[in-house]
């Protein structure tokens, strides 16, 4: 024991040093081995800081400034970083030595935490571990179409599901379909179109229709009474509903998962993101025994659908430890009263800002959407931006929240006029005050109709007409 405590030490000096000598490299690396164009378009935006350290709902730079984190890592440190107690948690689990990933066991954690999530979907019955959102995805997929017999699945115009050949199938995103297909047999409706829904559902071969409650592209919130008749008309076709949690799950909206607000219960769920706790990549798909019964039908399916890295013993304990987080503090609780909060005094900056035409969103999941000023004075500018490329007035206001501000956030998709907020559940009315601040400064410098982020937004229109 001591000599792998000494071999353990001499680890945590390795990285230390290794970071120390070549931290400073970062997008020298990235751009000569991994992504070509990361460091090109950080630069382009002014976003190629050097981070040092993060805590909680903030980021620190190389230089001890603090930057206010309104994306949680796209949804995933719910907590914000480095919880104490999942901090805590995972090196218990590695201090334990686990005989981990036998791959010819039943391990403990997994099993209790698939009861614990179970726990909070009880219409369901049994779990499968994955690494990662688009995993989950990929198995919800994977296992309507075994139970069902069907091949084909429904999904929505601007949905987004993950990147992988079945998850990219059911991908309303064209920017991330184009060049990869042929894709496996789809059909995409309209999101929230009921009668679309059934029109596709009458050709009698759907599986299943994949949606997420609130879609991450845009903010997009369904009609009223959209999923719970969806459902309804699913049942009456024998196909299955599908509820993409990955991003809306985990307290996000207010609601531990959030189809809950529709009083729907979907056959699968897909979850994943705030599962993690921040550290350790993890996927989940939920669902009815009777659907896990088709698909592990017998001894010779039992890896018919599997993951080497599935269940493994520091996910699991991640996961059990942001479960105790969340049940000790009140973060669902948190995530609604925080959420209306801030949704509330950023609907006031509609009546006062010409471009801010709507907010709108559910507990933590919020957008703000711009829009065609009426006045002339502001015209001239948002045309040239249109002009250019639809989406570029969204970040320039991203830009100057995190030059002006030093706060983060990320436009809601290509060619939309949409920031998005997905902070951690556990900011406070601090963290929504130095947000609302920051977006009215920001909002009086666009409607001045000068100053330094009309600047950059000329950088952009000259870059878009470039590229």
């Amino acid at each position: 024991m001591t000599a792998q405590r000494d071999t353990a030490t001499q680890g945590e000096s390795f990285l230390a040093d290794l970071l120390g000598a070549r931290g400073n490299e970062r997008y020298d690396l990235a751009e000569k081995y991994t992504n070509p164009v990361l460091r090109k378009t950080l630069h382009t935006i002014g976003f190629d800081k050097t981070y040092v350290r993060g805590e909680g709902p903030l980021l620190f730079d190389d230089e001890g400034h603090d930057y206010l984190d309104m994306l949680a890592g796209f949804g995933v440190f719910q907590l914000g970083r480095h919880d104490p107690t999942v901090n805590r948690a995972i090196h218990d689990v590695i201090d334990l030595q686990l005989a981990d990933l036998t791959q010819f066991d039943a391990p403990p954690l997994a099993g209790i935490l698939a009861e614990q999530l179970l726990a909070k979907a009880p219409h369901l019955d049994r779990v499968y571990f994955g690494n990662s959102g688009t995993e989950a995805v990929e198995a919800a997929l994977k296992f309507a179409r075994y139970a069902t017999g069907r091949s084909r699945i429904v999904f929505a115009d601007h949905a987004f599901h993950g990147l992988t050949t079945g998850s990219l199938s059911v991908n309303g995103a064209d920017e991330f379909r184009k060049g990869f297909n042929p894709l496996l047999p789809d059909a995409m409706i309209p999101f929230g179109d009921l009668a679309a829904l059934e029109r596709e559902l009458r050709k009698g071969d759907v599986a299943a229709f994949i949606v997420e409650p609130i879609q991450g592209k845009g903010v997009s919130v369904p009609p009223p009474g959209f999923l719970r008749s969806a459902h309804e008309v699913l049942k009456r076709h024998k196909a299955l509903l599908i509820c993409d949690e990955v991003q809306t799950g985990f307290g996000r909206t207010g609601d531990f998962f959030a189809y809950e607000a529709d009083g729907v219960e979907p056959d699968l769920v897909s979850t994943a993101k705030g599962l993690s706790g921040g550290y350790i990549p993890v996927g989940a798909t939920l669902g009815k025994d009777w659907i896990f019964q088709k698909v592990y039908s017998s001894m010779d399916r039992i890896l018919v659908h599997d993951s080497t890295f599935g269940s493994n013993a520091q996910a699991m304990a991640a996961g059990l430890a942001t479960l105790h987080v969340f049940e000790r503090d009140g973060v669902v609780a948190n995530a609604r009263k925080i959420g209306d909060l801030l949704q509330s005094r950023l609907a006031a900056t509609v009546d006062r800002y010409e471009m801010v035409h709507e907010v709108r969103g559910r507990g933590l999941m919020i957008g703000i959407e711009f829009g065609k000023p009426s006045s002339l004075k502001l015209k001239p500018a948002w045309l040239a931006l249109q002009t250019a490329r639809k989406g570029l007035f969204a970040q320039v206001v991203v830009h100057a929240l995190f030059h002006q501000h030093r706060i983060l956030t990320q436009v809601s998709g290509d060619h939309l006029e949409v920031i998005k907020l997905i902070p951690p559940l556990n900011i406070g009315e601090a963290e929504v005050d130095r947000f609302v601040t920051g977006f009215d400064d920001v909002m009086d410098q666009a409607h001045q109709g000068s100053g330094l982020m009309w600047d950059f937004g000329k950088t952009l229109i000259k870059q878009a007409r470039n590229a």
